[in-house]
């Protein structure tokens, strides 16, 4: 015990002196929970929308300011025509289109049928289509208020009543706020372990405590203890700055939550570390480290949900770690998920860190 301990005041010692690191640590999640929420969205707002008005009539110009009014669209200009206005979509001024045809007034006061044509630019298939959605959308709740106008409606036989549970405002920071936390554990408590051996290895004081009686055991610990310190002060800045900045609170237990996140750290400071224990320098272990959290990110489900993913992408999924924290920060903090609801994440991300952890101690060399 008292090696360890020496060993870990080396390694903190040895991080504080350096002059970049613990910049790094505090202002990049800092930095990241300031930024990175705002533009880190699905909600699909200020599209740019052109309308072809072959009509001119009153109509048309109520339906043009109902659009205009939405805050989903913005009005970039009034054509006169389709091909001037798919000119605008070429060269990417604008997103959709909406052509309102010759007779369209005439056509819904004799109540033979208005049709109005949307086109949209499909590049970006959820922007195109989320905007052709809302469009749509519009576009049908202005044909009720023409149809009540002129006294066409008659009264509904089925009421429709929406309730979004879990996160009711519909507010996609709440559902990134979350995975963004972890991704920075990930580079916090990935990156640094993987180049830390590494980094020994290259200045040669590997070779020292290779020399010493310090066994493998109390090495590797020493190493992983400052990054689960680092690891854990990370996320609860991070905590504080979702309360004050997004008003972002956990419906379930702050408890769960950190022994979801500690396990967690357990998990990505033992792989860091066995990453380093393969590396020869330092450019092969931020190469691997590259390599895996890319499989992270987009396989994990915080961007894409696991379910919408070919079979085979969800089996793969099965052996990425941050599937499972996710789940459990996702699920405590919008759902009020308790153990018994998460246990199978929290039973997988246990069986992580007990592997990981074994073979990297069991995977450093020590050579005398």
């Amino acid at each position: 015990m008292a090696m360890l301990k020496y060993l870990i005041e080396k390694e903190f010692k040895q991080f504080i002196r350096n002059s970049f690191l613990p910049r790094l640590a505090l202002m990049f999640p800092i930095m990241t929970m300031f930024i990175f929420p705002w533009v880190a969205t699905m909600d699909i707002t200020g599209i740019n929308v052109v309308i072809v008005d072959t009509d001119h009539s009153v109509t048309s110009r109520r339906l043009i300011d109902k659009i205009s009014s939405s805050t989903y669209f913005s009005l970039y200009d009034i054509k006169g025509s389709y091909d001037d206005a798919i000119k605008d979509i070429n060269y990417g001024k604008a997103d959709i289109i909406l052509e309102i045809p010759c007779n369209f007034e005439k056509d819904i006061v004799n109540r033979t049928g208005a049709i109005v044509g949307i086109s949209a630019n499909s590049v970006d298939g959820t922007k195109g289509g989320l905007g052709a959605n809302y469009l749509t959308a519009i576009v049908s709740d202005f044909a009720l208020e023409l149809s009540a106008d002129v006294g066409a409606v008659n009264k509904p036989l089925l009421g429709i009543s929406v309730q979004n549970h879990y996160n009711p405002t519909l507010n996609y920071h709440f559902f990134m706020i979350p995975a963004i936390m972890i991704i920075l554990i990930i580079m916090m408590c990935g990156f640094l372990p993987a180049l830390n051996i590494v980094s020994e290895k290259e200045i040669g004081t590997i070779e020292q405590i290779n020399v010493t009686p310090v066994g493998k055991l109390a090495f590797i610990t020493a190493k992983l203890i400052p990054y689960w310190v680092m690891g854990t002060a990370v996320f609860s800045l991070c905590l504080i700055i979702a309360q004050i900045l997004y008003g972002l609170y956990p419906a379930g237990s702050y408890f769960t939550i950190y022994v979801g996140v500690l396990m967690f750290v357990l998990v990505m400071s033992g792989f860091g570390l066995l990453i380093s224990n393969y590396s020869e320098t330092m450019q092969q272990s931020m190469f691997l480290m590259f390599f895996f959290i890319m499989i992270f990110m987009l396989m994990s489900g915080l961007f894409t949900p696991v379910s919408s993913m070919p079979g085979w992408a969800q089996w793969v999924a099965t052996f990425v770690p941050p599937r499972y924290i996710i789940d459990i920060m996702r699920g405590v903090y919008l759902k009020g998920s308790s153990f018994s609801d998460l246990w199978t994440d929290f039973a997988a991300l246990g069986g992580f860190a007990l592997f990981f952890n074994v073979w990297a101690i069991l995977g450093y060399r020590k050579r005398n």
